[in-house]
């Protein structure tokens, strides 16, 4: 098997190397991602301007653009083979519910969707990179487990609990919960007094149910997640058309 890595944070962060160690030992690896955290960059291309691209000493490849940048440019004109799945993280947090569409993370395994090949995201519910090696090793079980099996192409959205490798539940499939808006932007001043903003914190939750990607972590499972890119809203197609005539 041949697997491309990217990843919204940065090829220096703790989880893409671990993730690309674990799943080393059972497929031939590249890795192209940031050169520095991206989060939040959603499925954005850089258009404006020209994009570099860099090898580490350790092998990987960095570029100066977006998450979807580099697997885009890997899949278009870099990377000397087609892989047969694209994995990305792991994330340094939960994508759940909302997230999904501003991560960077599931957006360059969207990119990879796009071009008709598998692709999983995988990120860790809580920051601070505990039991990391834990969850490399679950997102190679389920690379493992899910390549042979899974219709072609298929888009997964992985979030793994920080917990040891031996006390991981079952994982379940989920579907994504939803979170309440998100809260009010933090105001403050610049050293020339002209005001700033920071994008307030996600909001709670709204729909944590059962079955949800939210209760799945909560109790201690893994939740993994089918997703589409299909935005037609069937349901309003009949009134638009009578509001076009």
């Amino acid at each position: 098997m041949r697997i491309l890595i990217s990843n919204d944070d940065g090829y220096l962060a703790p989880g893409i190397n671990a993730l690309a160690r674990a799943l080393a030992s059972v497929a031939e690896i590249a890795v192209f991602a940031p050169d520095s955290n991206r989060s939040g960059a959603s499925s954005s291309l850089t258009l404006e301007k020209p994009i570099s691209v860099y090898t580490a000493e350790n092998g990987f490849h960095y570029t100066t653009g977006t998450p979807s940048d580099c697997v885009h440019i890997a899949l278009t004109g870099v990377l000397p083979w087609k892989p047969d799945l694209v994995v990305t993280g792991i994330n340094h947090g939960a994508n759940m519910g909302e997230d999904t569409l501003y991560s960077g993370t599931v957006a360059a395994a969207m990119e990879a969707f796009l071009f008709d090949i598998p692709a999983i995201a995988f990120s860790q519910v809580e920051r601070g990179w505990m039991e990391l090696e834990s969850a490399a090793l679950v997102a190679r079980d389920l690379v493992l487990a899910v390549y042979e099996s899974m219709p072609r192409p298929f888009l997964l959205n992985v979030n793994i609990p920080n917990r040891p490798y031996d006390e991981f539940g079952p994982a379940l499939a989920t579907r994504l919960g939803r979170r309440h808006h998100s809260e009010d932007v933090l105001k403050t001043l610049d050293p020339f007094g002209r005001e700033m903003f920071w994008i307030g914190p996600t909001g709670q939750t709204r729909d944590a149910g059962e079955g949800t990607d939210f209760y799945a972590v909560k109790n201690g499972h893994i939740s993994v997640t089918p997703l589409k890119f299909e935005w037609t809203e069937e349901r309003h197609m009949d009134d638009l058309r009578k509001a076009l005539t």
